[in-house]
């Protein structure tokens, strides 16, 4: 079985405080106690725009609730702002909201475009980074660059409309507001001294020529869930300030407070919809945008008996050119008992509790980053373990709720019943979950997920067994078997991954938590069914599946652009079911090790592999002339015509691979009885799957692809004139640069184009894009198969890297070459330069933005800049496992 990306963390952090800590979170978790995670960065990036704050007859949800509305309209479901922390279950919120004394709103949350006003698609406009957070958020860092100009909110709207899709996005650093650096670089640490006690220190630095004046508010707010008239929800907290505290009271949360340095101005309102603002309607005297027109406007705004549901300090800070301000916060439970204490008090151990958890975390790291990495390497993977703690978000969402409404609300509208989710009435969501990206994609994606928990699975492997799991639970898990996709569409097929990354978990765990792989075969068994039920539309072992998460890769849209009448058989979709396959035949192998029962369960995802397999090849997916798979596409007489498009769809075939060893599949006596009773009496099958089986003595390789087969692909994928970039693998072949693919159905003209960069299809709403771009997680996986073949192989074999250069390499020596590609997007290459910035002056050469990394969705397939989501932390989070990697390197061949 692969290994890329295991490891055992708790050799190299074991005797760290953090690693401890971390220790203690899980046994306290056990043993139902209130570990230090019970406070985390659990707030969102974006609230507005979402699925579950729609309540739109047409599901058009970026209109329902616009940026526009955010800061006067409370939210059902979650809350949103920045730097945000909040606890497990959302009920109090802290954030921090800033005024440059010119913008027409507080800058309480980012700024973004819609899929209808970017030319590629929602994009977010504000520039901030994730630079530091421990597992158990002991120590975090937030830093966020806010102009002194006014923030150009329609030049960013107004000038991406007018932009076509050959054009690029036009950018916040395009406006001109960072010019002579006037702006602020304002930066926040939060340190725990408890699970419920956080010290934070905001430092606002101005970087401009001239003195200028920031107005810094932290806010302090309750979730609304009292206004909705649902039954237990009815007692609304309370939120009152006095000079340089805020102090709320909340019937499960008890007593928090907000204590401040020096003498910040309280200001208070009521988390409740500006109905006046919005609809013309009666609505409350001081309403959740009460704090924004009293500070921006001077307006009577804020209850001046200073109570109620949202409240803010208010600092007025007048910096010098090149001063720093810093304001000293502390955010706690209380207890109501307890003798009270002025904010100086609350304050005295700051400095001492400050210094000592980045003490700890410094220690963290450095046990974590393994001794061959550069400063600069130890630096990108510090940052990519930050991105991926913060990315841990509060996500509620009860469907049924959502369909039916809420009692003291409106009724819906009738269409919703016939709309989104509408079979999804059994989801009920309310869970931190690791999500893709805090601002594009602020909700769970269920292969996403698989990935964020293989990346977790580093330095956090418990959490990232219990987020694998999650999905797999009643509350999420659909009754037919199928896993939700993501909240625009749970019914959509994403692939299914889930098995594979509970095998890398378990081996990054140290190979021993049996349990954890019984409970997700169990449920992964439900869900397998449903696949085979559900996509394989001819039961001939070819399947389909729609687009799978590869979104524009084919010449039309593969979940409902197939031509009428037409059908498409997939080889990524047939792939990824062979994957499968393998993936929980080995892991019934190790449960079968342990408990005999499984041993049928072995032979049951043995012979569906060996269907799966010889069918790809007796039904045409496999182009003999082209040495390639591709999709193939069924018309109603029974014509195959293959979507020659080159593409990683081609190449997926490679990750249906595991290697067994020999004495494992010997202790299954069951298997060789089958295996004969399948050699015999599928013959014409037998003779197929067997090229797709190679032994040696002490192993067997299985694959979907068969021995001349897989030359030829890795001929084409390791070719510099087609996958191989120098940042990666491109999802498609830089032949088609000069050579794109084009079809003609019907009468309808269908092409692929090279395209490494954004995409010039609105296909799928335009900011995604598999035509030429480098993708981690295909990636991340192709990479895993290629040591699956060296643990095959060994050293003995050899294969010729980059194609047609004559040099011979070892799979395991092109994974690691592969691995270095992808992480040197992030880092500086000779010049100085970092791949991932572009072609953008200010990144590259200002030291106050350049060793700050953005790890976005995917990446320019010939020049390795940053696209898509800038903050996707998610799966591109798998840097963490790339880069430790370089310990196993330095190991030996044998910790491969």
């Amino acid at each position: 079985m692969g290994t890329a990306g295991t490891a055992d963390t708790a050799g190299p952090t074991a005797g760290t405080i953090e690693q401890a800590r971390l220790n203690r979170c899980e046994a306290e978790d056990e043993a139902g106690a209130e570990p230090w995670r019970v406070w985390g960065p659990y707030l969102s990036e974006r609230a507005w725009g979402t699925v579950r704050e729609d309540y739109s007859p047409g599901g058009t949800a970026w209109d329902y609730v616009p940026h526009d509305h955010a800061r006067s309209r409370a939210y059902r479901w979650s809350e949103d702002g920045l730097a945000g922390i909040c606890d497990q279950e959302q009920h109090i919120c802290f954030a921090l909201a800033f005024w440059n004394g010119r913008d027409p709103i507080l800058k309480e949350r980012a700024f973004g475009l819609t899929g209808g006003e970017g030319n590629h698609g929602e994009d977010v406009k504000d520039y901030w980074w994730y630079l530091d957070s421990t597992p158990t958020h002991s120590w975090m860092r937030w830093r966020y660059h806010y102009p002194q100009a006014e923030f150009p909110y329609s030049d960013l709207v107004n000038t991406n409309r007018a932009r076509g899709a050959d054009d690029p996005e036009y950018e916040l650093v395009d406006t001109g507001v960072f010019d002579e650096d006037r702006y602020w670089r304002i930066t926040a640490d939060y340190a725990k001294a408890g699970p419920r006690d956080f010290y934070i220190r905001v430092q606002a630095e101005n970087k401009g020529p001239d003195e200028a004046t920031l107005h810094l508010l932290p806010h302090l707010w309750f979730r609304n869930n009292w206004s909705w008239g649902t039954v237990g929800r009815e007692a609304v907290p309370t939120l009152t300030g006095d000079v340089g505290r805020l102090t709320g009271e909340h019937c499960t949360l008890g007593r928090i407070v907000l204590d401040g340095s020096g003498e910040p101005e309280p200001l208070v309102c009521d988390n409740e919809t500006n109905k006046r603002r919005l609809w013309g309607d009666d609505g409350p005297r001081y309403p959740k945008d009460g704090i924004n027109d009293h500070v921006v406007a001077g307006a009577d705004t804020v209850n001046p008996e200073r109570r109620g549901t949202k409240g803010a300090l208010h600092y007025v800070l007048t910096v010098p050119a090149g001063g720093t301000a810093e304001i000293a916060l502390r955010l706690r439970s209380v207890d109501p008992a307890a003798a009270p204490d002025g904010p100086a008090e609350a304050l005295s151990l700051f400095e001492q509790t400050m210094a000592l958890r980045e003490a700890e975390a410094d220690e963290y790291f450095r046990a974590l980053t393994p001794a061959a990495c550069t400063a600069d390497e130890a630096n990108v993977l510090r940052q990519a373990v930050a991105g991926l703690m913060w990315s841990k978000q509060f996500y509620h969402y009860n469907v049924s709720r959502w369909l039916e409404g809420d009692p003291a609300q409106p009724e819906p509208p009738r269409e919703r019943r016939y709309g989104r989710n509408t079979h999804w009435w059994t989801l009920s969501a309310r869970d931190v979950i690791v999500m893709p990206d805090p601002w594009e994609y602020p909700w769970f994606a269920a292969w996403d997920l698989a990935f964020h928990c293989v990346a977790l699975s580093a330095v956090d492997p418990a959490l990232a067994k219990k987020q694998l799991l999650l999905l797999l639970q009643d509350w999420y898990l659909h009754p037919s078997g199928q896993i939700p996709a993501y909240e625009w569409s749970f019914s959509d097929d994403n692939p299914p991954v889930q098995a594979w990354a509970a095998l890398q978990i378990f081996h990054a765990d140290g190979d021993r938590d049996y349990l954890f792989l019984k409970r997700v075969f169990h449920k992964l068994l439900m869900n397998f069914t449903w696949w085979v039920n559900r996509v394989d539309a001819n039961s001939d072992n070819v399947f389909e599946g729609g687009f799978l998460g590869l979104d524009n890769i084919g010449p039309f849209d593969r979940d409902a652009g197939v031509p009428a009448g037409d059908q498409l058989e997939q080889s990524d979709g047939t792939a990824w079911m062979a994957m499968y396959s393998l993936n929980l035949m080995d892991i019934a192998l190790l449960l079968a090790e342990h408990d005999a029962v499984y041993r049928e369960m072995v032979m049951k995802f043995f012979e569906h592999f060996g269907l799966i397999a010889a069918a790809a090849n007796k039904m045409g997916l496999w182009d003999q002339e082209d040495g390639f798979f591709y999709d193939v596409l069924r018309t109603p007489s029974g014509a195959r015509i293959p979507m020659k498009v080159r593409s990683v769809v081609g190449l997926l075939p490679l990750v249906a691979t595991s290697c067994v060893r020999a004495d494992a599949m010997a202790a299954v006596p069951e298997l060789r009885k089958r295996v004969q009773w399948f050699f015999v009496n599928q013959f014409d099958q037998a003779n197929l799957l067997m090229g797709c089986v190679d032994m040696n003595q002490t192993h067997r390789l299985l694959t979907m692809v068969t021995v001349e087969q897989r030359p030829r692909v890795l001929n084409r994928m390791l070719d510099e004139g087609e996958f191989l970039s120098e940042h990666g693998l491109r999802a498609l072949s830089r032949a088609h640069k000069d050579q794109p693919f084009r079809l003609n159905i019907n009468g309808t003209d269908y092409s692929v184009d090279y395209e490494p960069g954004e995409s010039r299809t609105t296909m799928f709403g335009g900011n995604s894009n598999w035509r030429g771009p480098v993708w981690f997680p295909v990636n991340y996986l192709l990479i895993d198969a290629l040591d699956t073949h060296q643990a095959f192989f060994g050293d003995g074999v050899t294969i010729s890297y980059p194609s047609r250069t004559g040099v011979q390499t070892t799979y395991g020596a092109v994974a690691d070459d592969l691995a270095d590609r992808l992480v040197g997007v992030f880092l500086n290459d000779a010049s100085g330069r970092r791949p991932v910035f572009g072609d953008v002056k200010l990144f590259q050469e200002n030291p106050a933005w350049h060793d700050q990394i953005p790890f976005h969705e995917y990446f320019h397939g010939d020049t390795g800049a940053g696209l898509g989501a800038s903050h996707q932390t998610g799966w591109t989070a798998l840097a963490i496992n790339l880069l430790l990697r370089k310990r196993r390197r330095a190991a030996g061949p044998d910790e491969r």
